[in-house]
């Protein structure tokens, strides 16, 4: 995965994305009422799953105002070659965004999955990645089943029937559970609107953190997998950002794990972690 930065596009002078551009939500959080509870539950607008669903399309988001300098970093986070339409703040948002972007190194990393989804292009299999997503539950999308995985999802089979799939929730807890949460290769505590997205390689590896809330999330606890020995933050708004409470946090059945804290989160931040 190399720098996304030149692959966002901002729309001036009443220019349009391409025709054949597939067009994005504006990232956000919408606060649902919880029928359980008298709380309200975050519904996350993200668009994530929709960029990994479509390898090599051009993507189109129509922002205002804060939103996009996040959509800017979704679409950097994603590798997604974007065009953005925005209102004047808007596009200050952008600007702002984009100077941050640029001072995050290039790095050719791989997305870390630990388990495999077929998709068959239906409504059911979308809604699935979508909540996977939201879930940060690490996913690599299939044309068929990878033998190297130990979980492959299918809709329409056996272990996942089309109408146990009406129910994207209860599949998505399910394969969670089949996963195992001391396997997952990236846990993140303390919020729910916090989508995260984990790329590495032999001795180094990289977080994108996105908050999709539009107010700083404090105190953000962090779980990834691998014998990393330190971390470097870079947080968009942040001056002189730096991580806390760095832990080794001991060996499981799925390999070392290390955790550590963004003190506080804006809208976007980039860690870098690394073996000695």
């Amino acid at each position: 995965m190399l720098a996304a930065a030149l692959l966002l596009h901002l729309l001036t002078g009443g220019a349009e994305a391409p025709a054949d551009a597939v067009k994005l939500n504006e990232p956000g959080v919408q606060y649902r009422p919880n029928e359980a509870s008298a709380t309200s539950s975050p519904w996350i607008d993200a668009n994530g799953w929709q960029i990994l669903r479509a390898p090599g399309r051009k993507f189109a988001y129509r922002v205002k105002g804060e939103t996009a300098g996040l959509a800017a970093a979704e679409a950097f986070t994603y590798g997604a070659d974007a065009f953005l339409s925005a209102d004047a703040s808007g596009e200050a948002a952008f600007g702002r965004m984009l100077e941050f972007l640029k001072t995050v190194p290039a790095a050719d990393l791989a997305p870390v999955a630990d388990f495999g989804v077929v998709d068959d292009g239906s409504d059911e299999a979308g809604e699935l990645l979508n909540l996977l997503t939201r879930m940060n539950l690490l996913y690599r999308i299939e044309k068929k089943p990878d033998r190297s995985f130990h979980l492959n999802v299918r809709l329409g089979t056996k272990e996942y029937p089309r109408e146990e799939a009406q129910d994207p929730s209860a599949t998505a807890h399910k394969i969670r559970s089949q996963i195992g949460d001391d396997k997952r290769s990236l846990r993140v505590y303390g919020s729910e609107v916090v989508i995260a997205r984990l790329v590495g390689g032999p001795r180094q590896a990289r977080v994108f953190l996105l908050n999709y809330a539009g107010r700083p999330v404090l105190g953000l606890r962090v779980r990834v997998r691998g014998a990393y020995s330190k971390g470097e933050l870079r947080e968009s708004g942040v001056a002189d950002a730096h991580l806390q409470d760095w832990t080794p946090a001991g060996q499981t059945e799925g390999g070392p794990l290390v955790e550590f804290t963004v003190p506080e989160l804006r809208a976007f931040a980039v860690i870098d972690l690394s073996r000695n």
